[in-house]
This record gives C-alpha cells, sequence and structure tokens, in this order.
C-alpha cells in the first residue's frame, strides 16, 4: 500500500505498545493515523513473557483481552527463592476481590504482538514496513505540523508524533528529550541482571512437563524458567512450518559483569553452562547433582537474545517539536511511549505491561485532545495532555523503584552483616523472605504490587 503524504497522527513503530495505541484511538472514534515501522517484519523479538492483571483490564478495553486469556497459560503462584529452596511466592489468588484477572498470564511477547495486529487488521489498519524515521522539521506552511523523514527520502507531514520506537527512539533524539535514570538509591549497585542471557528451549526429557513458574536468586546472578503454553508451539509451526516438539521454557540468567560479555547468539552449550551453575538443582545436566539422578539437558534452542539492563526515563512524555521562540505556541506534538518513555531491569516483568497500558490509556487521552483543539486554543487544549503525561510518568516511576526494589532484595552481596554479626547477609535475607512468605498478606500485597493494580 503506498505510503500516505499526510496524516493527523502518525505512530513511529508497531511493537506491541504502537499496536495498542493504534487499537485505543480507533476504540475512541479516529483513524486518521499512519503506523511506520522500521523493520521489515513484527514478532522479532520475544523478551516480555508475562501479561499482568492491571495491563488485562487495559487491553481487554479495547478488545483484545479475551483472545490472549485463551492462548496463554494462568499462573496463580510464582515460585522464588534460591536454587535449592523455594522461599516466598506473590499470593495473586487474593486479588479476587480487586480484579476479574487474578492471575498472571504467561505469553510470549510474539505472541501478545500477533494478537494485537489481528485485532487491528480487522479494522483494515495497514503497517507500513520497512520505514525508519531519520528527520523531523517544522512544516513550512503551517507550523503546528512536523515534515517527517523516512530513510528511503519520503516525507509524512502529521500534527502529532508517537515515539513507540523503543528505547533508542530517534524520535525522542530528534525531539531534545533528555533520558536517564532517576537515581534513588535502591538497588543501584545490584549487577545481577546488568546483562541478561535469555532462550526459548526444549529440554531431552518430559519429565518437566509439571514444571512450574521458578526463579532463583544466586549471589551474582538471578535464574528464570518458565514453561511456556502449548498454544506458542502451534504458533511456531503455522510461522516457520516447522512443527516443534516438547514443551517450551523460556530461560533467562544474569550474567556477572566479571565474566565479560554476553555473546551475541548464546549458544546450546552457553545456555546449559549458565543452567548448570544458576538454575535449581533439578535442572542440572550432572546426574550427580540433579535430585532426580539423571541430567536434563537442552535439547533445542528455538530463539535466543542478549542484553544489557539498566533503568532511565524521559523528561517528559509530551513536547511540541517548534521553532524554539517558547513564546509562541507552536509545533507538531511529541508523545513517547513504552520503551520510548521509560526503561528499567526485567524484575517483575513491568516492562511491555506498563507500556501497553500507556499506549491504551494514550489513545483515549489522545482522541479527546483531538477534539478539544476544535473549540479550545492549543494552550488550553494541552493541558489533557500535560495532565495524562504528568500521570503516566509518576507511575513509571513507581514502577521503575519497584524493580530496583526487586533487584535490592536479589542482589544482596554474600557478605557478614558486622564483625559481630557473623552471619552472611544471603542468609538473613533467606530468613526474612521465608518467614515473610508464609504471610498471608505480605504474599497478597507483593501480588497487587507486581500485578499492576497500584500502578495502573
Amino acid at each position: 500500500m503506498t505510503l500516505p503524504r499526510n496524516t493527523t497522527v502518525l505512530i513511529v513503530g508497531a511493537g506491541p505498545t504502537g499496536l495498542a495505541t493504534a487499537l485505543s484511538l480507533v476504540r475512541h472514534g479516529f483513524k486518521d493515523f499512519v503506523i511506520v515501522d522500521a523493520l521489515d517484519k513484527g514478532d522479532n523479538t520475544s523478551r516480555a513473557i508475562i501479561v499482568h492483571a492491571a495491563t488485562l483490564e487495559a487491553l481487554d478495553t479495547i478488545g483484545c483481552a479475551d483472545e490472549l486469556i485463551s492462548k496463554g497459560t494462568k499462573t496463580t503462584r510464582m515460585n522464588l527463592g534460591t536454587r535449592t529452596a523455594v522461599l516466598a511466592y506473590p499470593q495473586f489468588e487474593g486479588l479476587k476481590p480487586y480484579t476479574r484477572y487474578p492471575y498472571g498470564l504467561v505469553i510470549p511477547q510474539t505472541f501478545t504482538e500477533h494478537i494485537l495486529w489481528d485485532k487491528l487488521s480487522t479494522f483494515g489498519v495497514t503497517v507500513h514496513r520497512p520505514h525508519k524515521v531519520v528527520g523531523m522539521k517544522l512544516n513550512a506552511d503551517d507550523t503546528n505540523l512536523a515534515d517527517v523523514t523516512l530513510e528511503d527520502g519520503q516525507i509524512i507531514t502529521t500534527r502529532y508524533v508517537i515515539a513507540a520506537d523503543g528505547a533508542h527512539s530517534v524520535v525522542r533524539t530528534i525531539a531534545g528529550i533528555a533520558f536517564a535514570d532517576p537515581k534513588n538509591g535502591r538497588g543501584e549497585d545490584s549487577t545481577v541482571l546488568a546483562q541478561l542471557a535469555q532462550a526459548d528451549v526444549t529440554f531431552d526429557t518430559p519429565d518437566l512437563d509439571n514444571f512450574n513458574f521458578r526463579g532463583a536468586m544466586s549471589p551474582n546472578s538471578f535464574f528464570l524458567c518458565v514453561p511456556i503454553p502449548s498454544t506458542f508451539n502451534e504458533y511456531l509451526a503455522k510461522e516457520t512450518g516447522k512443527p516443534v516438539e516438547g514443551r517450551i521454557f523460556r530461560v533467562g540468567c544474569g550474567v556477572p559483569l566479571e565474566e565479560g560479555s554476553i555473546p551475541h547468539s548464546p549458544s546450546k552449550e552457553y545456555m546449559q553452562n549458565l543452567i548448570d551453575r544458576f538454575a535449581p538443582p533439578g535442572l542440572s545436566s550432572d546426574p550427580t547433582v540433579n535430585p532426580n539422578r539423571k541430567g536434563v539437558r537442552i535439547k533445542d534452542i528455538l530463539w535466543c537474545t542478549r542484553f544489557r539492563t539498566h533503568s532511565a526515563i524521559a523528561d517528559t512524555f509530551f513536547t511540541r517539536f517548534s521553532s524554539g521562540d517558547l513564546s509562541k505556541s507552536e509545533g507538531a506534538a511529541v508523545l513517547l511511549v513504552g520503551d520510548a518513555a521509560h526503561i528499567h531491569s526485567p524484575a517483575g516483568g513491568q516492562g511491555m505491561n506498563l507500556g501497553l497500558r500507556d499506549a491504551v490509556f494514550l489513545g483515549e487521552a489522545l482522541a479527546k485532545h483531538i477534539k478539544a483543539t476544535e473549540s479550545l486554543t492549543l494552550p488550553e487544549a494541552d493541558r489533557i495532555l500535560t495532565d495524562f503525561v504528568a500521570e503516566r510518568r509518576a507511575r513509571a516511576l513507581e514502577v521503575i523503584g519497584l524493580t530496583k526494589n526487586i533487584l535490592a532484595i536479589a542482589g544482596v552481596k554474600d557478605e557478614i552483616v558486622a564483625w559481630w554479626l557473623p552471619i552472611s547477609k544471603v542468609t538473613v535475607r533467606d530468613w526474612v523472605m521465608w518467614i515473610l512468605g508464609k504471610v498471608w498478606f505480605v504474599r497478597r500485597q507483593a501480588a497487587w504490587n507486581i500485578s499492576g493494580l497500584g500502578h495502573r
């Protein structure tokens, strides 16, 4: 399809947040938008693995929650602890009085993106690919418009630019919006998830079919293993033409920085070594270590990646791309959403969830703003967007604080408390987690925080 030369809203990025923004605009009766993406094909990454209750509530408003639920696996318990013991687990069932979704939904990001795109395509919407934004300037005839230049030289003139183009957002950079870590003291020195190796794998034994969501803390790493629903096998077989036999597991492991950088594409041997060192013994390939008296080895790696993690947030999620004359209220509106606005550690599975909620709520705010500009001056109408982004930025700071608190707990160093109390800090942490993990209220509160219900 030919790329339009003019549009009211240009959405840059067709990942989950860009697609959800478009669906939200459609739900609120607005369809004058164009979506462009720099990649040839969507569903290219699969970092996120869980959709939380607050996100399902938001997605339900754009008609996507039921389809996601039909494809995912509901988990009411996330087992967290050390390699050898489960110390605590969030009590998701305790959320029943507060939500219709008292669980975490395990579903890979690729699947989530695919479902969002399928829903959007029913409205006749097209994602224009591959079109990378490389420049932006004021329109010569109307200073409230921007001419957005693509890598192939084409130009789209628009009134609003939605930056859904990820952590390395080109739009954010062009708009001159700063992006930095909001340091708060908690978890700042933790490096357990500073760099992460992640893969979707199958194992050489069917004995793991009943394996549940498991997180294991080590003094210099954090390991996670999550069984993926069988519907993902069906999806991959349809997309690739190759059947995938056996249960697929998502494994992720923090790699100590002193060991150097993770290989660009971690091999089976590399991932197996991480599992043997940091996973619960039941996943060990060594029969003398595995309590089942037989080793478990990776059979196939279906997908793998590496990435470094840190926290950062944009100074503002809304600005006007103008000539720089502050005495004039002019310029195309630039709004940041998802990773373009904020990033943080994957601890707690918050990233895509917060981005999706941003996107769904942005669609409503943007539709109101477009309507308001018909009867109000631009500064008056802009209060809708400034109030909206102030609220979303506050939510982002709360979530960043949550992930740093989780890192602070997981990253406790294996050193004594004090000379007069020669007990390892790790031991003290484990005792505290074990004791608090017995308290129903604490388990429910942990689930409340992770579910996003307190950070909608």
